[in-house]
């Protein structure tokens, strides 16, 4: 499992923030669209019915400390539990035709994610709805890196960056 920008990667799945466990709910990424599971129960939408997918609330870090509040929670993350006070939780807000729908997503990323990997995600999250990226290329990666560690912030960002452009 791997975090790359704001979502999760595994070998089977791809999903905004971290993977739900028994605490909360999450959202799962497939190529016909964001499946949630929360509290209300489970939703799906297909990308053609959204006209937008913007993640709310995404907490920010500087670089200094990222490396090590990075570990701690993708360990506690992989063993379904979440040190201190919890995970902290971002929205996701999607747009459809009826109007706005909300899923609580929480942080893979204990000190918060970087700027431009949240930047690079969110272009992402757009493109996988205006049908110009692929949620197939991340599940790709992950098929083929999901069991390896998460790469360092600059292959992050090379990656989002030939997501967003494949």
């Amino acid at each position: 499992m791997a975090m790359v920008g704001l979502f999760w990667i595994t070998s089977e799945a791809v999903y905004v923030g971290a993977p739900p466990t028994a605490f909360g709910g999450g959202v799962r990424l497939t190529s016909a669209g964001p499946e949630a599971v929360d509290p209300d129960g489970s939703r799906t939408w297909t990308w053609e019915e959204l006209r937008s997918a913007v993640v709310e609330d995404v907490p920010t870090e500087s670089p200094s400390g990222r490396v090590s509040k990075l570990v701690g929670s993708v360990i506690s993350a992989a063993a379904g539990a979440f040190v201190g006070e919890g995970p902290t939780s971002m929205t996701l807000r999607l747009e459809t035709e009826y109007g706005p729908e909300q899923v609580t997503v929480y942080s893979a990323a204990a000190g918060g994610y970087g700027a431009e990997e949240t930047a690079l995600s969110q272009d992402l999250l757009a493109r996988f709805v205006a049908g110009t990226a692929d949620v197939r290329a991340l599940e790709a990666w992950g098929s083929e890196h999901g069991r390896e560690a998460t790469p360092k912030p600059p292959a992050r960002e090379a990656l989002l960056q030939a997501w967003t452009q494949a």
